[in-house]
């Protein structure tokens, strides 16, 4: 059987992958808040994970894969909207418009990851269906002396976990002096986070033991990876496989994953394989809606740039190491990716290459198996290179006629730049470039130039018909 090596958050170490039983390999994945459309850095885990649950499928038989993807669906933010559309004179009931809202926001997420060529996870629980056994392993929490209940709240006690902090690699005294934490006077300890909170009358809410409330973020994790995938085993065998998110999920939301559950269950080990991905930034810059290079997955399908040319630049990045999206990487990728589907067009894929495979078995390389893909489309290896970059979650459906994806718009941009600087080179004159990095950001295109590339910024909607006519 082919081996597995996947890099170890929790040991910061790459192991070897030896699942807890072969025939019921368990993933779980931190899914979105939906509130609102998922943006690139949500897209991330999806085509990342997405690509190791099609290599756990791979090895391991697709019958014995199981992955689950959360939706939390009850949330302030997403009662904020709600409220907000109640304020503007809607007379639906609030519980009515934050069901619909969230309905809808689930229907935007699927529609966008399944264009990025994502397989659905097996099981996708929405927060608000598990209500029952949060309350329930709460109410075990405080039987075992790790929980208390102050004010209509009910808070972990992170003190009664000594292990508190050893995924993130912190003490418990250096959270305190450098995190933000919630200042409030039920507290008995200010790290100490909350498990249950009241309700008003004009939030959503559900009775408890402690009244009528809603469940805090953190202990809807544990409960669904709970129910979901350790339901029936004995308490000693209460752990998965495989554990994965964002970067910026390891501390507070995963650190108190493992302290609510490892307590709830304390001779089984929750998660046993803890992965993270890094964070995705815009030309350089981290992405914010401050900077103005924020923009959703929605934004770019929408700009006719294919869900497979944004799946390729976020495969074109090891997991590990901060991904960078420029407007230059999707000209390239969409460039590859019509060579690619032009050389293996009426071909039948054979088997995924050898090279492919040791590339994603080796902690998921897949900047390597994709510098595999370009060897067999250099070697003329069209059979495998298809197979290959199926398994990939590419070249799976053949390119429209005239489906040029707007490259050759963006390669003639890049071209005129390129011209242009490499003329102010010899005559020291840089006005031209000058000149024409104004008129494109004037039209909603910034540019950054490096000594060996040009990387091209796109605002939603633009014609780049009509941009590379004024720079001409």
């Amino acid at each position: 059987m082919t081996g597995i090596r996947l890099y170890n958050t929790r040991t910061r170490a790459k192991e070897d992958f030896t699942p807890i039983n072969a025939d019921n390999v368990r993933m779980y994945v931190c899914g979105p808040t939906v509130y609102d459309r998922a943006h690139l850095g949500n897209a991330r885990p999806v085509v990342v994970f997405d690509v190791l649950f099609r290599l756990l499928r791979h090895v391991y038989g697709a019958d014995h894969v199981t992955y689950v993807r959360n939706f939390t669906d009850v949330d302030d933010k997403i009662n904020a909207s709600a409220l907000a559309r109640q304020q503007a004179g809607d007379t639906r009931s609030l519980e009515a418009l934050i069901r619909e809202r969230t309905e809808e926001t689930i229907g935007w997420y699927h529609a966008d990851m399944d264009a990025l060529g994502a397989l659905r996870p097996t099981a996708e629980p929405r927060a608000t269906e598990f209500i029952p056994q949060m309350v329930a392993m709460i109410e075990g929490l405080i039987a075992k002396g790790h929980a208390y209940a102050a004010e209509g709240h009910v808070l972990f006690d992170v003190r009664s976990y000594p292990a508190y902090g050893q995924l993130s690699g912190r003490s418990v005294d250096d959270m305190i002096a450098g995190a933000r934490v919630e200042v409030a006077p039920y507290k008995r300890d200010p790290l100490d986070f909350v498990l249950w909170k009241p309700s008003s009358d004009a939030e959503p809410g559900w009775d408890s033991p402690w009244g009528r409330g809603r469940p805090g973020w953190h202990i809807e994790c544990s409960a669904m990876a709970d129910d979901l995938l350790m339901k029936g085993l004995p308490e000693d065998r209460k752990s998965f496989d495989i554990h994965a998110g964002g970067m910026d999920l390891q501390f507070p939301h995963h650190e108190n994953e493992i302290a609510q559950s490892c307590c709830a269950h304390p001779e089984g080990g929750f998660a046993k394989v803890w992965l993270h991905n890094e964070m995705v930034q815009v030309e350089g810059r981290k992405m914010s809606k401050s900077l103005g290079n924020f923009f959703t997955v929605r934004n770019l399908l929408d700009q006719n740039v294919p869900g497979e040319v944004i799946r390729f630049v976020l495969l074109g990045t090891h997991y590990s190491k901060p991904m960078d999206w420029t407007g230059e990487k999707a000209a390239q990728a969409a460039a590859t990716l019509r060579r690619w589907h032009d050389l293996t067009a009426d071909m039948r894929p054979s088997a995924p290459s050898p090279a492919v495979l040791a590339a994603l078995t080796d902690d998921l390389n897949t900047a390597g198996a994709i510098a595999c893909l370009h060897r067999l489309a250099s070697d003329g290896d069209t059979a495998a290179l298809l197979a290959s970059a199926q398994f990939l979650g590419l070249l799976l459906q053949a390119a429209g006629p005239g489906e040029d994806y707007e490259v050759e718009l963006l390669d003639a941009i890049v071209r005129r730049l390129s011209k242009a600087r490499a003329k102010a080179s010899e005559t020291k004159d840089y006005s031209e470039v000058d000149g024409l990095k104004a008129v494109l950001g004037r039209l909603g295109i910034s540019v950054m130039m490096k000594k060996h590339s040009i990387a091209l910024g796109l605002n939603p909607g633009l014609d780049l018909q009509a941009v590379l006519k004024s720079l001409k």
